[in-house]
């Protein structure tokens, strides 16, 4: 069999750019740490980190929509608890204005319930964002305003939002919402903040007859009317406080399942992905070495004569 000085040539050129390619891939996974430079690589591996990697991505933007949600429900949480501490006001006020009251005390109890609504109404108004988070879906403008008479005496409070809220995705089919509309009339859905037909609550009306009734001295009205209807208002703002700190809570476990899948996630893509540094630098160390061993042996045979490989 005759062997030529060609087929050396060519052989020897094939090997030592095979062992330069090994170097020059195990050099980059030792300098970036990834074992997959490209899909030739590990085609299979490949494909599973893609796969883990676009999860992952899925599961940040849940945890993104469930932090943003968080924050809103906070900021409605300190509104609500805010608007309840003016209900507990207005019901002492509608107790303590009985018939042993002189009309000076009843005027002074219907100028702090005039601010009352005011602030109320100011509390309801709350934005997160620059959304106005208890007008449904109308979250681009105040829920309510408020319309006083020439003496200042508050003489309605309109509604300008809807009954509708927005739905968040915080996981693969699971939507939740921390909004609260701030009137519900329709007899279903989302209880209405301020105003709701299913358990008699409307807030602010309630609180404008109050006013209405201490500033006509009507004591027996504040007593028989007032009383009652605030007491309407005053559970129905307890059901909201209550389902907000139930949507907070659901938010606080949807948070820390999205963090610990997420972790294992990004473990598996490592373990899918990332170059094992001690063996790569062995590996690299090897190859460097046949790299050399091979130049030293072309050197060798290339010198010999042709003679030596006649057969």
């Amino acid at each position: 069999m005759r062997i030529t000085n060609s087929f050396f040539a060519n052989s020897m050129v094939n090997q030592l750019n095979t062992l330069t390619a090994r170097q020059y891939r195990l050099q980059n996974q030792a300098a970036t740490g990834q074992r997959i430079q490209s899909p030739e690589d590990d085609p299979a591996a490949m494909q599973r980190t893609l796969d883990l990697r676009a999860e992952n991505s899925t599961l940040q933007q849940y945890a993104s929509n469930v932090s943003t949600l968080q924050n809103r429900a906070g900021t409605a949480f300190d509104s609500l608890k805010a608007i309840k501490t003016i209900s507990d006001r207005a019901g002492e006020i509608a107790t303590l204005a009985d018939g042993t009251r002189s009309p000076q005390e009843l005027q002074a109890y219907a100028a702090e319930v005039t601010q009352l609504i005011k602030q109320a109404a100011q509390l309801a108004n709350v934005q997160y964002n620059g959304d106005y988070i208890f007008g449904g879906t109308a979250t681009g403008q105040p829920p309510y305003l408020v319309a006083t008479d020439a003496d200042g005496n508050v003489t309605g409070v309109t509604y300008q939002g809807n009954a509708n809220i927005a739905q968040t995705e915080i996981g693969q089919g699971v939507t939740t919402s921390v909004d609260v509309p701030g009137e519900n009339t329709t007899g279903s859905g989302p209880h209405g903040l301020i105003t709701d037909s299913r358990n008699g609550a409307d807030f602010f009306n309630h609180l404008i007859s109050l006013q209405n009734n201490l500033l006509a001295g009507d004591t027996n009205a504040v007593a028989a009317t007032d009383r009652p209807a605030l007491a309407k208002d005053e559970d129905n703002l307890i059901f909201n406080i209550a389902q907000n700190g139930a949507t907070q809570t659901r938010l606080d476990t949807a948070a820390t399942s999205l963090s610990a899948r997420s972790l294992s996630v990004g473990q598996l893509i490592s373990k899918e992905a990332d170059a094992d540094l001690s063996q790569t630098i062995v590996q690299l160390n090897e190859t460097q070495t046949a790299y050399q061993a091979a130049l030293q042996s072309a050197s060798m045979i290339m010198g010999t004569s042709l003679l030596d490989y006649v057969h």
